[in-house]
Order: structure tokens, then sequence, then C-alpha cells
């Protein structure tokens, strides 16, 4: 890498913190804090969302599914697009037009309305534990770019400067910085893979010629991928629509209902076809590269998900390199402090909430910041044990998913109010997904441990809920 690269990388860096000290100056309270005021518009609300979603996890993911699999990896993105636009019908309206959410910051707290305050905390803790392991996958995702990038960064250095800077800026500005960073490190992201990456990796690799002669026929079709990979991906995505809490906090920062809905159909669109085929293709790229033995010191054995920032080093000029690694810390910061204020809103507000009753709005800011600094701290040494990207991505979203789907679709659409249902069914779903996924068991047809979690949790619940119904007959009779 030059040093004109180098100069640009660190110049967008400073910009970066720049914003969390410019918006650090204007939050008053928790409420600019963590939800924006709740006043901003449904572009920046979307192209934070999608931003947050497929960010850079996704897109070094996506890279690594394409090195695999080809262009049937773009299905994972799919299932991005159907939770989307499902929200965007079903959750939006019944989230924005009850005032008793007019407001709250988390997602918990919805749960503690359908229910009580104990069931509040059960949700906070599964959120917290989720989006502090999804915040780690961010971190991973940027440390494996820039020690693929820069030959003088090994991976645990990387994931140190990585760590920092996004902890740093999200510490700073809270959620306003996190969603206005979004919209122009998506933008950037955006237009670095389609004016820069893909044609500049399609002329190296030889065009469609180089690309058809050098892999087989199954890495360009869409049907290159077993059903399994097709219902996990989609019973551990979907969902988190639903539960996830980055996606509530932007729900309660739009500013109406139709911004809310706007916004999350122009993420869906966003997720598939557009982001999907992008990163697949990338990946795609790679591996034909390497097959070709056109790049250094690598081979088809290697780290799937390290071949597009290995492949994006090597052949970008001089300049040109810079802003495409830019664009992409641009995503992996997009999700990172995204997923970092989720966190910290949990323990903030709905585990560490009683603390901060009747303080000033500084010292609520104060508080929520170094709370924010310590989670950080810790996503970045979970981070430093982990190795794959998606890996680390799919077990949070399934562990939230499997704790919390049931609950907050009983409470809100079925207007079920069992505290001791929702409670066990977040305990025994969220542990078993959670059980076999670290117990690595050979599940049955080669299922996610998701799916045994989530019907878990729904036995659960209606057990409960059934004894609770007939333990009140008896009592009345």
């Amino acid at each position: 890498m030059q040093l004109i690269d180098l100069l640009i990388f660190f110049i967008y860096m400073i910009v970066m913190l720049g914003v969390g000290f410019f918006f650090m100056r204007k939050n008053n309270s928790q409420e600019d804090y963590y939800v924006g005021g709740r006043s901003i518009g449904s572009i920046h609300i979307g192209l934070s969302v999608v931003a947050t979603d497929v960010g850079g996890g996704f897109s070094i993911g996506l890279g690594g599914l394409g090195f695999v699999m080809g262009i049937s990896g773009s299905w994972m993105l799919f299932t991005g697009l159907l939770g989307a636009w499902m929200a965007a019908v079903i959750l939006i309206p019944r989230v924005k037009s009850d005032p008793a959410f007019a407001r709250f910051f988390t997602f918990p707290q919805i749960i503690g309305h359908l229910y009580n305050s104990t069931t509040a905390k059960v949700a906070a803790v599964i959120c917290f534990l989720g989006y502090v392991g999804f915040t780690s996958s961010q971190l991973l995702a940027g440390a494996k770019l820039a020690s693929g990038t820069f030959e003088v960064l090994d991976l645990q250095t990387a994931l140190l400067i990585m760590g920092a800077i996004a902890v740093i800026y999200t510490v700073m500005g809270g959620l306003k910085a996190v969603i206005y960073t979004d919209t122009i490190q998506w933008i950037i992201l955006m237009l670095g893979l389609m004016f820069i990456g893909i044609p500049v990796a399609y002329n190296f690799v030889g065009g469609w010629e180089g690309i058809h002669s050098t892999l087989p026929p199954e890495f360009f079709s869409l049907g290159n991928l077993q059903w399994q990979d097709l219902f996990n991906w989609g019973i551990t995505i979907i969902p988190i629509w639903f539960v996830g809490m980055t996606l509530y906090q932007r729900i309660f920062a739009a500013k109406d209902e139709k911004s809310a809905r706007k916004a999350w159909i122009i993420a869906g669109l966003f997720e598939w076809p557009i982001m999907a085929f992008m990163g697949v293709s990338l990946g795609l790229l790679s591996r034909v590269a390497v097959e070709q033995g056109a790049l250094e010191g690598v081979s088809a054995a290697m780290d799937p998900e390290m071949g597009l920032p290995v492949l994006l080093s090597q052949i970008l000029p001089a300049g040109i390199l810079g802003l495409m690694m830019s664009a992409y810390f641009s995503a992996v910061l997009s999700t990172a402090d995204s997923c970092l204020m989720a966190a910290s809103g949990n323990l903030t507000t709905d585990l560490l909430g009683k603390f901060l009753k009747n303080k000033s709005h500084q010292t609520e800011i104060r508080v929520s910041q170094l709370l924010t600094l310590g989670i950080g701290i810790v996503a970045i040494l979970i981070a430093w044990q982990m190795t794959e990207v998606l890996s680390l991505m799919l077990y949070s979203y399934a562990f939230m998913v499997s704790g919390l789907l049931v609950p907050v679709v009983a409470g809100l659409f079925f207007k079920v109010s069992n505290a001791r249902a929702a409670i066990s069914a977040m305990v025994i779903g969220g542990s078993i997904t959670a059980g076999l996924t670290f117990l690595e068991l050979s599940l049955p047809l080669g299922l996610d441990a998701n799916l045994f979690g989530l019907t878990a949790s729904l036995l659960t619940f209606l057990i409960v809920y059934k004894m609770d119904l007939m333990t009140r007959k008896k009592d009345t009779i």
C-alpha cells in the first residue's frame, strides 16, 4: 500500500471522529443520544437501516459466500428483503400507532409494557448479549479487511485499531452521529463497489471469458445451494427484523409512520438485489483470481472471507485502493456503531435505568458514554477470540431471535399478557439455541440450532400460558 492510500484512509477516519465530536456537542439528553430526537427522515433512516443490517460483516461474509458457492450466496440477503418488507407492513404500523411507545428508547421497554418490568429485564439481557456479540463480529470484519490489505498489520493489531476508531466516535456522538455517518458511509461503499471494486476486478481476471473459463458452471447458478441453507438463513434473518434493538431505535427515531415504512422499503431493496449481488460477485471474482494464480501468496484453501480484501489490495492502483478501503471500512463502522449503541441502550436504559433517575441530562449522557466505552472494550476482547465473521453474526442473531420472537409476537399481535410464559419462553429458547451452538452438535437434516430454540420457546410459552389459565379456572371454582 502506497503513502497516498494511507493518507486517504487516515483523513477518512479523522472525518468520522469529527462527526462524532460534532454531534457530541449537540446531544442534550438521552432522547438525542439514543433515538436521535425522534425527527429523522426516511432517506437517512433507510440508508442507516441497510448499512446497519448489511454493513461490514455481511459485506465480508457475502464475499466469503461468493468465494465458496458463487452467486447463489446472494439468497442470504433475499431473506433480509423479506424481513424488511414484512416489518414495514406488519410491525411498524403497530409500533408507531401506539401512543404508549412514543417515549420509549429501547425494544425491552416495549416488552415491559406488554408484560412487566421483570420480563423487560430478561429481554434486555438477551439483547445486550446478542448485540455485544454482533458488535464483535463487525470489529472482526474490519480487522480482517485491514490485515488482508495492509501487510504491516496482523489481525490483532488491526482489531485494536478498528475497535478504537468505532468505539470512540460512537461514544462521542450517539445515534444521530451513527445515522448520519451511516448515510455517508453507505453511499461511499455503494459508489466504491459499483465504480471501482467490481469493474477493476472484472478486468483484472480477463472479463467474462476469464471468469467463465476458470470456474465450474455451478458458480453462476442461483440453485447452487441446499434447501437447508435458505431455510437456516430465513429462520435466523427474517425474525431479527421483529426483535432487533437497532431497528426499533430507528423506528423510534423516524418522525412518523409513513417515513418509517418508506425507510424499510428502501432498505429492503438495497439489501436484495443490489448489495447481495455486488457482494457475492466480488467474492466470486476473488475466487477466479486465486484459481488463475494471479494473486501472490494465496490459494483456494485460504480463509474465504480473506479473499476479497486480498484481491482488492493487490489489484487496485495507488490512491484508488485508499478510497476502496475507506468504503469497506465505512460498511464495517456503520454496523459496529449501531450494534454498540443498541447494547449501550439496553444496559443504560433497561438494566441500570433506576440508578439514573432524577439525574441531570448531562450526567445521563456522561454515564451513557462511559458504559458505551466499556461495552466496546468487551466487544474487542470477544472478537480477539473469534476467527469467522459470518458465524459470529449468525450466532448472535439466532440467540436473540430464539429468545425474543415468540414473546414479542404474542404480546404485540395476539394481545397475550402472561409474564411467566414470556420469561420462560425467553430463557428456554435462548438457552437451547446457545447450548446447541456451543456444543457443535450434529442436528437433524443439517438444520440450524435456531429452529430448535424457537420451537422450544413456542412450546414453552403455550404450555405455561395454558397451565396458568387452568390454575385461574380452578381458583374461580
